[in-house]
């Protein structure tokens, strides 16, 4: 593999973790978990996921808009 390759393929790696933190973050409002009640972790662990789906549908539409090129 070439060195382009391999840093591209890191970057990518550390993207994904950053964006999931940075949801996970954005779900909990800056709270940690042993700060927030019972209602607001299910309700962190709920926006946590809908904000998930909702990058996996996004990421699946610019697939389908980069093939129709």
């Amino acid at each position: 593999m070439n060195m382009n390759g391999l840093v591209g393929r890191l970057m990518r790696m550390f993207g994904m973790r950053m964006l999931n933190k940075g949801i996970n973050t954005a779900a909990r409002r800056g709270k940690s978990e042993a700060e927030m009640t019972p209602q607001e972790r299910a309700r962190a662990k709920k926006q946590s996921k809908s904000a998930r789906e909702l990058t996996k549908r996004a990421r699946q539409a610019a697939r389908i808009t980069r093939r129709m090129r």
